[in-house]
């Protein structure tokens, strides 16, 4: 068992976690226990809270995060094919980039400092995924030095940049909605400073939840990650 705090910056509404982020801790913890033939698939139990000091436990079945005697997160191993329809097929980064004019949060964002899309989170990844049709979102996204590892962006970031370019496939003013489960799959590292692009899919709903999907890509266009996730409609003022 270790423990983990959630600082500040990974904030997503503001008084909780980024949930891409949280996904992420518990996400690679398990990740580290598995072969390619299954991915961690997390859930989200409540909100992630900050700055308190989180215990981290996991094994080859699962790994949990929690707060005392209550549970944050947990983790659990599914065959990979559940991510076998993830894959979003690429678009230029120049299309990516452009993309970027009409992000939607720039105007109305109902968490602007979460860690990943915030506008005003500075320490932030700062993403900005606009639509480019079909039930599809684009962006690009240069991670800074502070992310990585020996050059390589920790796969922790990964996690975290999968999650919002999904969540801006829903209409957020209409049906705001909070993270609850990401399944994810890292497939390479990018470098600092390199220009990845960050594409996310609407894939349906039923009652308060909606299915998404991610695809992050390097800038040779390889696949780097990919995420399905689940969000949940919720009341934003419960939340800020």
């Amino acid at each position: 068992m270790t423990f983990v705090r959630v600082d500040q910056r990974f904030r997503g509404p503001e008084r909780s976690g980024n949930g891409g982020y949280v996904a992420g801790l518990v996400g690679t913890t398990l990740a580290a226990q598995l072969n390619g033939a299954h991915v961690p698939q997390v859930r989200l139990r409540m909100p992630p809270p900050l700055q308190k000091d989180l215990a981290l436990s996991a094994d080859d079945v699962g790994a949990q995060l929690t707060d005392g005697d209550g549970l944050v997160a947990d983790a659990v191993p599914v065959d990979s094919g559940f991510l076998a329809d993830a894959t979003i097929d690429p678009v230029p980064a120049d299309e990516a980039r452009a993309a970027e004019a009409a992000y939607r949060g720039l105007q109305d964002h109902p968490f602007p400092n979460c860690f990943v899309c915030g506008p005003s989170n500075q320490a932030g990844l700062r993403l900005r995924p606009g639509p480019i049709g079909d039930g599809r979102t684009a962006c690009t996204w240069k991670p800074a030095a502070d992310l990585a590892t020996g050059g390589l962006v920790d796969e922790l970031f990964l996690w975290a940049a999968l999650d919002c370019p999904g969540g801006w496939t829903i209409d957020l003013e209409g049906r705001p909605s909070v993270l609850g489960q990401l399944t994810a799959c890292v497939d390479a590292r990018p470098q600092v400073g390199e220009e990845c692009v960050a594409l996310g899919r609407y894939l349906g709903e039923d009652g308060r939840k909606t299915f998404t999907a991610s695809t992050l890509y390097d800038a040779d266009g390889r696949v780097l990650a990919r995420a399905k996730h689940t969000w949940i409609t919720v009341d934003p003022a419960a939340f800020n």
